[in-house]
């Protein structure tokens, strides 16, 4: 399981949507940019869709999935 903790791009609140992890300062959940990925999104439609998150913030989450597969 990731330590989303450890990414400073998002942030948890309890009282905000259900206590998912959402990109700092916005109310997207991080979920929100694996499933629209799944589903064929480009990372650049997923900025236009929400333009509360920022380039860094995504590049970020993604560089972090991927630094967890690579920990042992």
């Amino acid at each position: 399981m990731l330590d989303w903790a450890r990414c400073d791009a998002v942030e948890r609140a309890s009282d905000r949507l259900g206590g998912a992890w959402t990109f700092k300062g916005a109310r997207v959940p991080v979920k929100a940019l694996f499933e629209n990925i799944e589903d064929g999104a480009a990372v650049e439609q997923f900025l236009q869709w929400f333009p509360g998150v920022t380039r860094r913030q995504v590049e970020a989450v993604l560089e972090h999935a991927a630094q967890s597969l690579t920990e042992v």
